[in-house]
């Protein structure tokens, strides 16, 4: 009966570690039951059938679970689950995207350390590189990277 019980929660181990690898990763929960279901076989082998007999079934389910590791990183049997879209969009406005460095305008509002401004015009978002600077402080564009517009206090 023992034996038949220890089968169980290997086999449970191995179904919950599909499940967490599978159907919901990153939740740790599945994880974490196989986890103590393999645990729990090794303790009821050591405690059944002592510490000769314990030695070599935790040898023999260590080297399972490294020899299954090993065969999925291997096998690339996760590369067909994992995520292979890149995000190439961004929220940038084309008001955002049309300012040009050396561009100059006015902070219409407080930028503490960002905020809006007027570039010609234009009311975009501004990232200050010179720390805080006041409402209707003169402004120049230094730099655009990714949409995000760095002045400076002109």
């Amino acid at each position: 009966m023992e034996i038949l019980f220890i089968t169980l929660l290997f086999l449970f181990c191995a179904i919950l570690l599909a499940v967490e690898l599978f159907i919901l990763p990153g939740t740790s929960i599945a994880g974490i039951a196989a986890g103590c279901c393999l645990v729990a076989a090794n303790y009821i082998v050591f405690d059944q059938f002592g510490i000769a007999t314990g030695l070599w079934v935790m040898a023999a389910s260590l080297a399972v679970c490294c020899l299954l590791g090993y065969w999925m990183v291997r096998s690339k049997t996760l590369e067909k689950y994992s995520l292979h879209k890149s995000i190439d969009s961004t929220a940038a406005t084309t008001e955002q995207l049309s300012v040009q460095p050396g561009d100059e305008g006015i902070a219409i509002t407080r930028l503490a350390l960002i905020g809006n401004a007027d570039i010609q015009g234009k009311v975009v978002e501004v990232k200050s590189a010179d720390g805080f600077l006041d409402e209707g402080t003169p402004i120049i564009v230094t730099r655009v990277e990714d949409a995000q517009v760095i002045v400076k206090k002109r």
